[in-house]
C-alpha cells in the first residue's frame, strides 16, 4: 500500500487515480500528524510526501518515521512546488528520504520511480524475512547443537557407569569415545581390542556397519592383564537421528565364567543323556524279557492252577457227596484258585500296556455295541438297563479303549444295589479344555464321557485309591475282584493322554469320567508345548 501526505485534497485525489489505474493499494493523510498516526497502525511500501504542510511539514515528519522500527526503512519520496533550492533538497535526502520531486510533477516519472521503489521495498521485505529465517535457523541448530552436546555428555557419562567396556563409533567407522573398563582389553582408545583369529569378529562387525545394522554376537578378546582371550558378548547399535545414523553405540559384556559353566554343563548333559540312552536301552530291554517272563510266568501259574481246580471238582464229586464240610472246604480252595487265575490274567494285561500301539479312528458305538454282548448273561440275570447316547469318533488304541470301558461296565453291573436293577447311562459331549468341569464347546478338541450307575457308590475321600493297583474298598468275600481293573483304566488314559476321575457317595451311585483327545495329534503337540515351556522355566530358574 502507498500512502500519499499533501495538506491539500486536490492534490491527492490525481496522484491516487494514477497509482490505482496501474493497480497499486493507495492510502491517504492530509497531514503530518494524521500521517504518523496512520504508520503507526499499518504498513507502507512507499510514502508520497509533500514538503510544505502547515504544522509539520514533510521534513518532520520523514524524521519521526525514521525513529519507527516498523517504518524507518519505508521509501519517502518528497514533493515540493515550492523549496526548489539544493539546500531543501538535500535536506530532504538527509531526513530520510529517498527522492526529491519538484512540482508540477511529471505523472510517468513518478509511476516509474513508485513502481522502482514499490520493487525495492518487496524486495527487501523479502530479504528481511530471509534474514529473520535464517536467523531462526541458526537458533534452531544452535539449540539442537547444545541439546546434542548435552546428550553427548549425558551419554558419556552413562557409559562411564556402565559395568560393561563401553564406546562410541562415528559414523566413519574410527572410535570417538571409550569408558575406563575400555582398556582391560584395549592400551589405546582408538583401536579396538585384539580378538581371537577364529572368532572373525571385525570381519563381521564390518558387514553390520556397512549396512547399517545391529550388531550382536560373542567373541573372545585378549584381556590385557592376563594375556588370555575371554569370551564377551558384543553389542553395537546404530543411533538414528531423522532416519539417519549419526553414530554407533557399543558394549563389550563379560560372559567368560558363564560361558565356561554353560560349557560345563552342555558337557555333563551330553555325558547325562547318553547315560540315560543307555538306561533307556536296558530298560527296554529289560521290559521286553519281562513281558516275556511275565507270559511264561502267567502259562506256568496257570496251569497247576487248572489241575487244582479240575482235581477238587474230582474229589468234591466223586468222594465227598457225603461230606458237607469237606466239600465247603474243597469249594473254598477252588475259588481261591479261580480268583488266583483272574489275578494272574489281571497281571497279564496290566503288564501288556507298557507295548506300543498306534492310535486310529474309533466309533466308540460301535465298541461299545460289541462289548455289551459279552455281558449278555449277567444283564439278563440282574435285569440292567444300560442308555448310551451318541458318542463320537476319536482316535484311540480300540483294544485298550474296549479294556477301559469293559472295566467300568463290569464294576457298575457287579457294585449294584441288593435287589435294585443295575441303571447305566452313557453320555458324552464335547469340551475345549482337558478338566472334568471343563464347559462344553461345539469346536473343543476333548471328548467328556460319563458312565453313570445307581449302584452302592463309594466314599470320596478313597478317590486317589481306587485307581491304585490292588486297592479295594470292598469285602472281598461280598464282591469278586483283584483290585487291578481300575489302575488298569487309568493307565490306558495316560496313555490316550487323557484323564479319568469320578464323582460318588455312599449308596448313592458313582460316575466315571473320562476325558479323550479328538485327535491323538493335537494332544501329543500339545503335551510337547508344555515339556518345552516347562524346560524353559526350568532353565531360567
Amino acid at each position: 500500500m502507498i500512502l500519499i501526505v499533501d495538506d491539500r485534497p486536490e492534490n491527492i485525489l490525481p496522484l491516487k487515480k494514477i497509482l490505482e489505474l496501474h493497480d497499486f493499494k493507495t492510502d491517504s493523510a492530509e497531514s503530518g500528524e494524521e500521517a504518523l498516526k496512520k504508520i503507526l497502525k499499518n504498513s507502507y511500501s512507499v510514502i508520497i510526501m509533500d514538503v510544505q504542510m502547515p504544522g509539520m511539514d514533510g521534513f518532520e515528519v520523514a524524521e519521526a518515521i525514521s525513529g519507527f522500527g516498523k517504518a524507518k526503512d519505508t521509501p519517502i519520496i518528497f514533493l515540493s512546488a515550492v523549496n526548489k533550492e539544493k539546500k531543501f533538497i538535500t535536506k530532504g535526502y538527509s531526513s530520510g528520504g529517498i527522492d526529491y520531486l519538484t512540482k508540477p510533477v511529471d505523472a510517468d516519472i513518478l509511476l516509474l520511480k513508485v513502481k522502482t521503489f514499490y520493487k525495492l521495498y518487496e524486495q527487501q521485505q523479502e530479504l528481511k524475512a530471509i534474514q529473520h529465517s535464517l536467523q531462526y535457523e541458526i537458533e534452531i541448530r544452535k539449540k539442537a547443537q547444545e541439546e546434542l552436546a548435552g546428550r553427548m555428555e549425558e551419554l558419556r557419562v552413562i557409559l562411564e557407569s556402565l559395568p560393561q567396556i563401553a564406546f562410541t563409533i562415528g559414523v566413519d567407522g574410527k572410535i570417538e569415545f571409550v569408558n575406563e573398563h575400555w582398556f582391560q582389553v584395549s592400551a589405546d582408545a582408538n583401536v579396538f581390542p585384539e580378538s581371537h583369529p577364529e572368532d572373525n569378529l571385525y570381519e563381521r562387525w564390518e558387514t553390520s556397519f556397512r549396512n547399517g545394522q545391529e550388531f550382536t554376537g560373542e567373541a573372545r578378546l585378549r584381556h590385557l592383564e592376563t594375556q588370555e582371550y575371554k569370551y564377551f558378548l558384543i553389542k553395537i547399535i546404530p543411533i538414528l537421528q531423522n532416519g539417519i545414523t549419526i553414530r554407533w553405540v557399543g558394549t563389550f559384556t563379560d560372559i567368560h565364567q558363564q560361558k565356561m559353566a554353560n560349557e560345563l554343563l552342555e558337557h555333563k548333559v551330553e555325558v547325562r543323556t547318553k547315560e540315560l540312552l543307555d538306561k533307556n536301552s536296558e530298560l527296554e530291554t529289560t521290559n521286553h524279557e519281562l513281558q516275556q517272563f511275565a507270559w511264561v510266568v502267567s502259562h506256568d501259574l496257570k496251569e497247576p492252577l487248572r489241575k487244582i481246580q479240575t482235581f477238587s471238582h474230582l474229589v468234591k464229586d466223586k468222594y465227598l457227596n457225603e461230606n458237607a464240610e469237606a466239600v465247603s472246604y474243597l469249594n473254598r480252595s477252588i475259588s481261591s484258585s479261580a480268583r488266583m487265575s483272574r489275578l494272574i490274567s489281571d497281571l497279564l494285561d496290566y503288564s501288556r500296556l507298557s507295548v506300543k500301539a498306534h492310535f486310529q479312528p474309533t466309533d466308540l458305538n460301535s465298541l461299545l455295541d460289541d462289548l455289551l454282548s459279552d455281558f449278555d448273561e449277567i444283564i439278563l440275570n440282574k435285569q440292567a438297563e444300560i442308555r448310551i447316547s451318541k458318542l463320537p469318533i476319536i482316535d484311540t488304541i480300540p483294544s485298550q479303549i474296549r479294556q477301559v470301558f469293559q472295566n467300568l461296565i463290569s464294576n457298575a453291573l457287579k457294585f449294584s444295589k441288593e435287589g435294585i436293577p443295575p441303571v447305566i447311562n452313557v453320555t458324552s459331549t464335547i469340551i475345549a479344555d482337558k478338566h472334568v468341569d471343563a464347559a462344553e464347546h461345539y469346536e473343543g478338541q476333548y471328548c467328556k464321557i460319563v458312565i453313570e450307575d445307581n449302584g452302592i457308590g463309594f466314599d470320596e475321600k478313597f478317590l486317589d485309591r481306587i485307581f491304585v493297583i490292588f486297592q479295594r474298598l470292598n469285602n472281598m468275600n461280598s464282591y469278586e475282584g483283584t483290585g487291578i481293573g481300575l489302575a488298569i483304566a487309568k493307565k490306558i488314559m495316560d496313555k490316550h493322554n487323557g484323564v479319568i476321575s469320578a464323582r460318588s457317595a455312599e449308596n448313592r451311585g458313582a460316575q466315571f469320567i473320562l476325558i479323550l483327545p479328538l485327535v491323538q495329534e493335537q494332544a501329543l503337540n500339545e503335551i510337547k508345548t508344555e515339556k518345552s515351556a516347562i524346560s524353559a522355566d526350568e532353565k531360567n530358574l
